[in-house]
């Protein structure tokens, strides 16, 4: 009995020991079945060494940055939804489409921008050029007969104005912020999955080595410029001889991209909230949403024509949903029942949200938005995606070939010139800010300082504000300032561009059907 036992025992481990041996020599290069993906062109593995080990990441979903909140996009109608009482024309109903993407839930706040700051200090060893330049104008509360002094010294400062959106920046200062956020965002990342050194990053910003800092252009574009580069202990990237990887690139799919001010047509169309007003939305594969326009909305938190929202019981009849100035002299209302509780810029997180649970999308502080002002673009510019201020620039490189990192660490850009762009059929020029409305095509001048306030550095600001009457709360309504200019009315959001699925994580791109067999050829 023993002896047979033991004979079935051997047998077994060598049939075992067979097995290992023989399934790696698999046709599909695999181990214990489990098959590698290949490629449909070539039928070359990836990820296999034996195959050139091309690293190929799975479809994968785009994770949502800090603060950001998904906006599934669609069409809509964007411009005046309301009488043109101010008698601008600037804003003429349009329907456009928006692709999906992402928007803070919130302004960015006081605390936020310190922040910025703290970090600018500690790096740049508090260097007063990029300080100057970073500082936010804390005398735009200042009034000739006004005594707003309190909050010149103490709005952005004090503990209590933490959570209060900043303002007083410009929107220069604005689109340096969203870099910066960029940056730190990518870096943590690539710091969690080991492929930079922390303890390096923090010695160099201490020691003030302003051109030792992360930048995730520098990073994709001339890794060899960052120096604080390293592999993860396991479960890495491998490179083409399957050794450890030191360089994440985008394809890797841990990367984010970049934050940004949003597009006019994107801060509009996520003001609106179109998707709580869709009676189907889209929760499954098989459920399909109806198409809805959200013709005649006036403010973001609204229902209905009329801006009213309550419950059943009415018990939100007459309350304030925004922090604006409901009449002249009258910013908060009257002792004892204030009605939007706020004399200046309330809490980033107060009043009522829209349907995407945007707050203060109308009221509060107006908001910077990436597109360059001019009152007729809505007639001109495409009906995807619409935007004015394309300066299509490349990364620039020395005598020696070499990119440059200018004093923030960033890589330098320069615009294209029109030699370069003259072959192309889409684009004749680098520089398209005044295409077909200031340019030479359009015959149109615009006499900056004696017949206009427009110009080239014309931004447009949206939303309307604390001290704006309920006219500008309209997420149609437009106005604009220029970018190196900033108010005690005017603060900022940033977005994101959404890759992928237009309907977010967990659904398909495009409409999928099931295949059909080719009937067989009787030749």
């Amino acid at each position: 009995m023993y002896m047979t036992k033991s004979l079935s025992l051997g047998k077994l481990t060598l049939i075992v020991l067979t097995a290992l041996i023989v399934l790696p020599s698999c046709k599909n290069g695999s181990i214990f079945g489990k098959k590698k993906e290949k490629s449909s062109v070539t039928g070359w593995n990836y990820d296999d060494k034996n195959y050139g080990n091309f690293h190929v990441l799975k479809a994968k979903e785009q994770k949502t940055g800090p603060g950001l909140v998904f906006i599934q996009g669609g069409t809509f109608v964007m411009g005046s939804k309301e009488e043109d009482v101010m008698g601008d024309w600037n804003n003429v109903p349009r329907r456009v489409s928006v692709n999906s993407f992402y928007i803070d839930q919130t302004e960015v706040a006081n605390v936020h921008y310190r922040e910025y700051l703290y970090w600018l200090s500690n790096t740049f060893d508090n260097d007063t050029t990029i300080m100057r330049l970073a500082l936010p104008d804390t005398l735009v509360w200042r009034s000739e007969l006004a005594y707003n002094e309190p909050y010149v010294d103490y709005y952005f400062r004090y503990p209590a104005y933490n959570y209060y959106p900043v303002v007083g920046v410009s929107w220069e200062q604005a689109h340096d912020f969203c870099v910066w956020r960029t940056d730190r965002v990518n870096e943590r990342l690539l710091i969690d999955k080991g492929y930079l050194n922390k303890k390096a990053l923090l010695s160099a910003m201490r020691g003030g080595e302003g051109d030792a800092t992360f930048n995730t252009d520098t990073y994709l574009m001339s890794p060899d410029m960052i120096n604080n580069k390293t592999a993860p202990k396991k479960d890495g990237l491998k490179d083409v001889s399957g050794r450890p990887r030191k360089v994440v690139s985008f394809e890797d799919g841990i990367l984010l991209p970049g934050y940004r001010l949003p597009t006019e047509a994107e801060w509009e169309y996520a003001a609106y909230g179109i998707i709580a007003q869709n009676p189907k939305p889209r929760t499954k594969e098989k459920n399909h949403g109806e198409e809805v326009l959200s013709n005649q909305q006036v403010y973001a938190w609204s229902k209905n024509v009329n801006g009213l929202r309550d419950n059943r019981r009415g018990s939100w009849q007459g309350e304030f949903l925004a922090n604006f100035k409901r009449g002249s002299g009258d910013v908060m209302g009257v002792a004892g029942g204030l009605n939007d509780r706020a004399a200046i810029p309330g809490p980033i997180k107060s009043y009522y949200p829209n349907g995407y649970g945007l707050y203060n999308m109308s009221g509060n502080v107006s908001e910077w938005v990436a597109d360059v002002y001019r009152p007729m673009t809505s007639i001109d510019e495409n009906d995807v995606n619409p935007y004015r201020g394309n300066k299509f620039e490349q990364y620039y490189k020395d005598d020696q070939g070499e990119y440059v990192r200018d004093t923030l660490g960033r890589l330098k850009k320069v615009v294209v010139t029109d030699a370069e762009a003259s072959s192309r059929r889409n684009y004749q020029k680098g520089d398209v800010i005044n295409y077909l409305d200031g340019d030479s095509i359009s015959n149109v001048t615009y006499g900056y300082g004696t017949t206009t306030l427009v110009s080239d550095k014309s931004r447009v600001i949206k939303g309307g504000s604390w001290d704006d009457m309920p006219y500008w709360l309209s997420p149609g309504a437009r106005r604009f300032m220029e970018e190196d200019q900033s108010s005690s009315t005017v603060g900022f959001r940033c977005a994101m561009t959404r890759l992928g699925s237009p309907e977010g994580n967990g659904f398909k791109e495009g409409n999928i059907f099931t295949s059909r067999k080719q009937n067989k050829s009787k030749n």
